[in-house]
């Protein structure tokens, strides 16, 4: 009898804030996790994201606050991806077609690289719906499209 194959996810950072703001979806995010720690899935994040969670943070909240956030970052368990020469061709294709963020098509990328369910709560990856799955979380606030 084969094992089962592990369900695989990419969190966005929008998803990472919203575990650790206790944001609308968190419960959501706190549950893969924990499927993750079974060994039920899989979770991977970008490099990118944990920049994205330390600057957000350094910004909003101060130094001590972002240290601490990283630390955390540390103890889930994530499987944090660096860039690697065909992620990067992967980021640019989205980069170059599609109207989203530098981090987003980080993010994006390394979803559709690893054929994995996007987990996020922002509204730009609308664009890449017809070829990353995704799991959407309640949107935060209206859409403002940044490059």
């Amino acid at each position: 009898m084969s094992a089962k194959p592990l369900n695989k996810y990419v969190l966005d950072t929008s998803a990472l804030m919203a575990l650790i703001g206790k944001e609308e979806g968190a419960g959501t995010v706190r549950d893969l996790l924990e499927r993750a720690s079974g060994k039920e899935n899989e979770i991977h994040v970008s490099t990118v994201t944990a920049i994205e969670v330390f600057y957000i943070s350094l910004r909003k909240q101060g130094r001590a606050v972002a240290e601490e956030r990283i630390e955390l970052l540390e103890t889930l368990p994530l499987i944090q991806e660096p860039l690697t020469p065909d992620l990067c061709r992967t980021i640019g294709e989205l980069k170059a077609t599609k109207p989203m963020s530098f981090a987003d098509c980080c993010i994006a990328g390394l979803s559709k690289t690893k054929s994995a369910i996007l987990v996020h709560k922002d509204p730009e990856f609308e664009s890449v719906e017809d070829e990353i799955r995704q799991l959407k979380l309640p949107y935060k606030r209206p859409y403002k499209r940044t490059t």
